[in-house]
């Protein structure tokens, strides 16, 4: 059994995570951490991760990216392997989880769907048999509540790709203000935000007279609940260190 601390257990991803964990019989929610406490979880809720008295397997982590300092230091307090699913990390931030992940296990990722992940996986086959033939944009959508852009699983998308290239090209977020001509070296990210879409992503490979395109569509929040619950079960009793969906699926 993995006893589960919830972070940001009375937003919308908290219960959606809730929901799946009452179906399964290999975790509990053993406490929760939220600074609107709803009144409606079958479990202590605290204002601060900091004040949670109960011990656990893993924290699950869906909360804002303003509270990740608290919770990398009752991580590395108390050893608790954190499953990180909060998006919208500037850079400092990442670095500052990367840090933690040396005195504490850390498992973070940009999407814990499984067919994103299997498309990050497609993305980079694609890139060593097309080579540099093709131009490679990027265009994810997402509804209008959506704080952040691009989403982090479309830098995700473009880092996997990168990384196959040598790290040899730069991102184009906005071109609007340029006159000039596409160049080779860079991947084109768009953000679009509209009416209540979930999660969409597109991988387009353009080149002379074709076209290839990869994507991903998420048709509920469920899909992301589920990945980081395997998670938090998947951590239970690991070691220090960063973790990624390749662990979980290997």
């Amino acid at each position: 059994m993995t006893d589960i601390i919830l972070n940001g257990c009375c937003g919308k991803m908290g219960h959606v995570i809730q929901s799946i964990v009452s179906s399964r019989d290999d975790c509990r929610i053993v406490a929760g951490v939220d600074i609107h406490d709803t009144g409606d979880s079958d479990f202590p809720v605290y204002s601060s991760i900091s004040d949670i008295k109960e011990k656990a397997d893993a924290v699950i982590d869906f909360s804002n990216p303003a509270l990740l300092d608290s919770m990398l230091e009752y991580g590395k307090k108390t050893k608790t392997p954190l499953v990180i699913a909060t998006t919208g990390y500037d850079s400092c931030q990442k670095k500052q989880i990367e840090e933690a992940s040396k005195e504490c296990p850390v498992f973070f990722t940009y999407n814990y769907s499984l067919g994103v992940n299997l498309l990050a996986s497609l993305a980079k086959k694609a890139v060593n048999i097309l080579g540099s033939d093709f131009d490679i944009e990027i265009i994810e959508k997402h509804h209008n509540q959506k704080i952040d852009a691009p989403s982090g699983t479309a830098l995700m998308l473009a880092d996997a790709i990168n990384e196959e290239l040598d790290n040899k090209m730069k991102y184009e977020y906005d071109r609007h203000s340029k006159r000039e001509k596409r160049s080779k070296n860079e991947i084109g990210i768009h953000a679009v935000r509209g009416g209540t879409i979930v999660g969409e992503h597109e991988i387009m490979f353009a080149g002379r007279d074709e076209i290839i395109t990869l994507s991903h569509s998420a048709r509920s929040k469920e899909i992301f609940a589920v990945g980081a619950v395997n998670a938090a079960v998947f951590m239970n009793g690991k070691g220090v260190g960063m973790y990624q969906m390749s662990d979980l699926l290997d």
